[in-house]
């Protein structure tokens, strides 16, 4: 079965600091794949490459077949907007909207109607257990909160990938072991594909399988489940 998303070769640099060097990645529909390394070694440039976010200088991004980097910008910006879904450590939302409204917001910048968007806003809410935090804005909830608002918008769309770039890297242990619950168990009831970067290597236990990236090239590691 071909992958459904693929990074092959990928190279990239800054001025004159290599951030990829030749770095693969294939991930299966359905599948959570890890993705580690130390600090500086290229994981984040990966996934956002992987992503659509970033241009990498040599190498190809396939996503169902398609390159994402022969797309023009208005179709590569469409595809992020419905088939990805995004987790940051610092959740990135906004501070001037409700919990539900930034959920809602990947549909409204869709063009869909503010009452459809936050109805299934609040229904994603409602599984997650955030009902009661419709109307809280961000600088009221808790960092576990924040991030599990984060997980419920990235997953508003029915994404076929989500991106998660150190999910629980601003969280306690038992905040972070909540949100990735919520998130694996989201994603495989959706069936939706995880790409992962952590240093964490109980994070990393949640995945399927996992690569580490060293000196921007990427390692395969054995299945963790």
């Amino acid at each position: 079965m071909s992958a459904l998303l693929v990074a092959g070769q990928l190279h990239k640099t800054y001025g004159p600091t290599t951030a990829l060097a030749g770095a693969d990645l294939a991930v299966q529909a359905g599948e959570i794949v890890s993705v580690m390394g130390p600090s500086g070694s290229g994981k984040s440039t990966l996934l956002h490459c992987a992503a659509g976010l970033t241009a990498p200088d040599a190498g190809r991004v396939t996503y169902d077949g398609h390159d994402l980097f022969d797309m023009s910008d208005v179709r590569r910006s469409a595809v992020r907007r419905r088939e990805f879904g995004f987790v940051f450590q610092f959740g990135q939302l906004v501070p001037e909207l409700t919990a539900l409204q930034n959920v809602a917001l990947p549909l409204r910048l869709d063009g869909v109607s503010r009452r459809v968007a936050e109805r299934r806003a609040a229904g994603r809410m409602d599984r997650l257990g955030l009902a009661d935090k419709a109307r809280s804005r961000p600088g009221e909830l808790s960092g576990g909160q924040q991030q599990r608002v984060a997980v419920a918008r990235a997953l508003i769309t029915d994404p076929k990938v989500i991106f998660a770039d150190e999910p629980t890297g601003a969280l306690d242990s038992v905040a972070g072991e909540h949100v990735m619950d919520m998130l694996t168990d989201a994603a495989r009831e959706s069936g939706a594909a995880v790409v992962l970067v952590t240093h964490d290597a109980r994070v990393a236990a949640y995945a399927d399988r996992g690569i580490v990236v060293r000196d921007g090239r990427s390692l395969t590691r054995r299945a963790t489940r």
